[in-house]
């Protein structure tokens, strides 16, 4: 491969919210799509829930709105919220139109509900929605002959310029690590959207794949550009507990089917925490489950659906009951051990409703932005409507505006001639464990400024140490991860520092009341771009 290519648009990440633009996009312009591993090895993939949309007629774009809200603990804008709603019917047909199968009812799709829905409207393809949205969407790019797909590829950073005419900063490209031969090379495009998912490998426990380093959000950062609301992580209230499962996450939408949260002794107790039971919202469910664990010492919890007819189960829920039945659990008649894990970025890069960043010609789309839709914390379901929904409105902007964009100017190739390969990887794995087990103690589901203080100590030397070895040393896919997760990891804990109240996945037992002002927490790098309103 040439160690510089050229296109029109760069799309970094091959997830549901990358696919989706590039393929609105492909009609008229040449699009690279660089994904670090597959194409199917994204959290989309992964996702089993499904899409929160207005499908039903006894359902409301109001209630929709008014659930987010409510979920979002008063720091959603209302405004990126009806924006996403309103756009949540076009989306799911556009899918349709695709070939995505949803499971049907009859003659109409059979739409479930899940934690903090007023209403079943999560249209899903039983309990494989990501798998079937994703498959869908890549076999439409592979068939696309203006999109050249780089699989096994990682970008590494992007290029900032200055833009003279404009008198601010653009984005031309971003260096991109060839992970099988080890080169690096220059891609330079009009637009880059980033579209790079989540930073919930941070912690030690997640149901993400390993993947999500918050890539994306750590290169944006670089370049200049805003981040807010990185405190809030969504920890996902059930997740296997198996000593050889990993990352097997099981689908909250068992609890909308009738699953119940249960002790190791079989009694209920979500009645105690919420009115709405095991159907309150995540952030909700997963203190309760923390807190009960922890009062009892206990390793897990349990889910139970047993009481349900096995065939509906196996009929609704047939991954969740595969993968549980290679572990030895027959969820038809048993229930199944789960913990918290890491499982969303609520935070990110901050964009405008056309996924505009702070940096000209970079967009930036999906998990890995602040969009003010989630607030301060993700209502069930919204996270691939959000992903289809900005993707569309990125690309009809990019679209209406990329004919009178300018090449950027011809950045300088990667330069590798003073570094060495390194013999010392076992530091980088030293530090990759280090950094997701403090993150995991102390900036995880409960919170105090003295481990967060803690965490923020840890956190620089950890810093110090790799900024040394990517001075010095050959880069790798471990050591660009390790750098981006170090860092977002950093924003995470003085996002956290600066919120000094409890307010849906932030919860601190220094300040456990709520603020009467709810604020944005907003970081601006030393480097800032330009300024730009968001919405």
């Amino acid at each position: 491969m040439n160690a510089q290519v050229n296109y029109d648009v760069l799309v970094i990440g091959s997830g549901a919210a990358g696919l989706t633009l590039a393929l609105h996009l492909a009609a008229r312009y040449r699009v690279a799509l660089i994904s670090k591993q597959r194409l199917q090895d994204g959290s989309t993939w992964f996702a089993q829930g499904g899409i929160a949309a207005v499908l039903d007629k006894t359902d409301s774009v109001q209630s929709h709105i008014a659930d987010t809200l409510d979920a979002g603990a008063g720091l959603c804008h209302p405004s990126s919220v009806h924006f996403t709603v309103e756009g949540g019917t076009a989306a799911i047909r556009w899918l349709i139109d695709q070939g995505v199968d949803f499971t049907r009812e009859g003659s109409d799709y059979h739409l479930t509900k899940e934690g903090g829905h007023s209403y079943r409207r999560i249209i899903h393809s039983t309990d494989a929605t990501g798998r079937a949205v994703h498959s869908t969407l890549i076999d439409r790019v592979r068939g696309s002959d203006n999109i050249d797909c780089f699989e096994q590829h990682l970008a590494v950073d992007l290029i900032r310029q200055p833009d003279p005419q404009e008198g601010r900063f653009r984005c031309g490209g971003a260096y991109v690590l060839d992970r099988s031969s080890g080169e690096v090379v220059l891609f330079q495009a009009r637009a880059v959207v980033l579209a790079t998912g989540g930073a919930s490998k941070a912690y030690l426990y997640t149901s993400n794949p390993d993947g999500a380093s918050g890539d994306g959000i750590a290169m944006a950062w670089r370049a200049g550009c805003r981040v807010a609301n990185m405190e809030f992580n969504q920890f996902h209230p059930t997740c296997l507990y198996h000593p050889k499962a990993k990352a097997l996450l099981v689908t909250e939408a068992l609890r909308g089917e009738g699953a119940y949260l249960k002790l190791p002794d079989g009694s209920r107790f979500m009645d105690r925490f919420d009115r709405r039971g095991e159907l309150a919202p995540r952030d909700i469910v997963a203190r309760a489950i923390d807190h009960e664990m922890k009062r009892l010492g206990a390793d897990c919890l349990y889910l139970d659906i047993s009481h349900r007819e096995a065939d509906f189960v196996r009929e609704h829920f047939p991954t969740v009951y595969s993968n549980c039945l290679q572990y030895g659990i027959d969820i038809t008649c048993e229930p199944i051990p789960v913990v918290p894990a890491a499982h969303y970025t609520c935070g990110g890069i901050m964009v405008d409703r056309y996924g505009r960043t702070d940096l000209d010609q970079l967009y930036a789309i999906g998990e890995t932005t602040f969009t003010g839709l989630h607030g301060a914390n993700r209502l069930a379901s919204n996270s691939l409507l959000e992903c289809l929904v900005y993707a569309r409105s990125a690309a009809r902007h990019i679209d209406a505006h990329l004919e009178v964009v300018q090449s950027p100017r011809p950045a300088p190739p990667w330069d590798a001639s003073r570094v060495t390969d390194s013999d010392e990887d076992v530091v980088i794995s030293h530090n990759w464990d280090e950094l997701r087990r403090f993150m995991w103690d102390y900036v995880g589901i409960v919170r105090t400024r003295k481990r967060l203080l803690r965490a923020q100590h840890r956190v620089k030397l950890l810093q110090r140490e790799i900024r040394e070895f990517y001075a010095n040393y050959r880069i790798t896919n471990d050591l660009v991860e390790l750098r981006n997760l170090a860092l977002v990891s950093e924003l995470i804990i003085r996002s956290a520092l600066e919120r000094r109240e409890s307010r849906g996945l932030h919860y601190s037992l220094d300040y456990p009341k709520l603020r009467e002002l709810a604020m944005d927490t907003i970081l601006v790098p030393e480097n800032f771009a330009n300024q730009r309103q968001f919405i």
